[in-house]
């Protein structure tokens, strides 16, 4: 069995107001699961599983599959923008970042098994049962 990959990060939430600010999420990537989906866990519990590819496509152009919406912004940053029925969520990633998970995930897909003729799935929004709730008075991102 491989193990999973998991990346902490920090991307910056963008909102109607004058700031953004700086949410953790976490990247994962289980390969037990589709081969070729990675996993976008937010700070308000949800998880957001979708193909690789839409973030590999989206560092070099725009690309739209399903509630997700990705395109880079300029050199150094990624725009994923969510869509659920709570409303549309928009974070910004430094590309360093997303470069060196992805590259991890290759690679660990490559030691594996080859997932050649394997269709991308498309993205879905699920609670994280483990995840930590908001501390009390904190509010989670909506937009």
């Amino acid at each position: 069995m491989s193990p999973v990959i998991e990346e902490h990060a920090r991307a910056r939430l963008i909102t109607d107001g004058p700031l953004t600010r700086p949410v953790p999420v976490e990247l994962r990537y289980d390969p037990a699961d589709e081969p070729r989906t990675v996993h976008i866990g937010l700070p308000d519990g949800t998880d957001w599983a979708f193909g690789r590819d839409l973030l590999e496509r989206g560092l070099l152009s725009p690309i739209e599959r399903g509630d997700v919406r990705v395109w880079p912004c300029g050199r150094t940053q990624l725009i994923v923008e969510l869509h659920s029925t709570d409303g549309v969520e928009v974070f910004q990633f430094e590309i360093r970042t997303l470069i060196r998970f992805l590259a991890r995930t290759r690679a660990q897909t490559a030691a594996t098994s080859p997932d050649a003729g394997r269709k991308p799935q498309p993205p879905s929004r699920a609670p994280r049962p483990e995840a930590v709730r908001p501390e009390r008075g904190a509010q989670p991102a909506h937009g």
